[in-house]
């Protein structure tokens, strides 16, 4: 399985409980984490579908947040 990799604004866990509803909405409950240890708040999306990019992007900024994919 693939993962997808974004930049993110996320910076704490009040914030992951935020986007969490919208996440699970958008790719599903466990298949998702942000790694607020990094300096970029990498968010990881497991799926192998990359027809999610856009879904998950939209999802952020519906939660308020903001999401740029690493290439």
């Amino acid at each position: 399985m693939e993962s997808i990799k974004f930049r993110t604004n996320i910076k704490c866990g009040g914030c992951i409980a935020t986007v969490t509803p919208f996440l699970n909405e958008a790719v599903g409950e466990n298949n998702w984490q942000v790694d607020l240890q990094s300096p970029e708040k990498v968010l990881t999306i497991h799926t192998g579908d990359k027809t999610k990019e856009a879904t998950v992007i939209q999802k952020l900024q519906e939660a308020g947040y903001k999401a740029e994919t690493v290439s």
